[in-house]
């Protein structure tokens, strides 16, 4: 599914280079879920979206699918980001003046070609994920008149609109507090667990990175990884070197 070899990313102020990645190895198979931590600035995100194809100026080659996204052009960039990936973000990003299904559908806007959906699919669709991530009930309420929990709920509905193959989460509990958190990460166990959606999401939480069977730690530009076996009631973890 994901093949990252020999990453590198560095960013550079002046004549001041700051390499957040430094070669970096790492493989996902198809259906896993895989959290990232680490410390702030340590390149979590940075290879989160390498990955999704929101960044591809970097050294090293990140395979997605057999797809080599540093070789695709703008276009099918887009086409990858839209239909394959679903991405959720620590802000919710739903437009306040659109209800939830409305924002939910909004991915249908930037679809091309044979796979555009009519107005009227689209809404459909967007009715079924919400129903999936049990806000039926909301479909006409606006953003501003849902809590915390509810709005990242909608967005998540929203990144699986598209029945992606791929799920990157960045930070998406850093709104919400710890039972809600929890809430929302069990949520994205069912969903790997039913839908067989390979999910990365990056946290700086350890109880969050707690309830996923693969950890990858990423600490001064390199990959460090814990694996678990989780069972109701615990967790066992081993570690091995990246």
């Amino acid at each position: 599914m994901i093949r990252v070899q020999g990453l590198r990313k560095c960013y550079r102020s002046g004549k001041v280079v700051n390499e957040v990645l430094r070669d970096v190895d790492l493989e996902i198979e198809t259906g896993e879920l895989v959290s990232i931590v680490g410390p702030s600035g340590s390149g979590k995100t940075t290879l989160l979206h390498a990955i999704g194809g929101l960044d591809t100026d970097y050294e090293g080659e990140v395979v997605v699918d057999g797809k080599k996204l540093r070789q695709l052009g703008d276009l099918e960039l887009s086409v990858y980001r839209n239909r394959h990936v679903g991405f959720v973000f620590q802000s919710f990003y739903l437009l306040p003046h659109l209800t939830c299904q409305e924002n939910v559908a909004l991915p249908a806007l930037f679809a091309r070609g044979d796979e555009a959906l009519s107005h009227r699919k689209a809404l459909k669709r967007a009715a079924e994920v919400l129903e999936q991530v049990d806000l039926a009930d909301k479909i006409d309420a606006r953003p501003t008149t849902l809590s915390g929990g509810q709005r990242q709920r909608v967005a998540i509905a929203r990144a699986l609109f598209n029945h992606p193959k791929l799920m990157l989460c960045d930070e998406p509990t850093g709104n919400l507090d710890s039972a809600m958190g929890k809430t929302i990460i069990e949520l994205f166990r069912a969903l790997n667990e039913q839908e067989k959606i390979t999910m990365i999401i990056v946290t700086h939480d350890p109880s969050v990175s707690a309830l996923t069977p693969r950890t990858i730690v990423c600490r001064d530009g390199k990959l460090r990884e814990e694996r678990r076996e989780l069972t109701p009631a615990s967790s066992e973890t081993t570690e091995v070197e990246a």
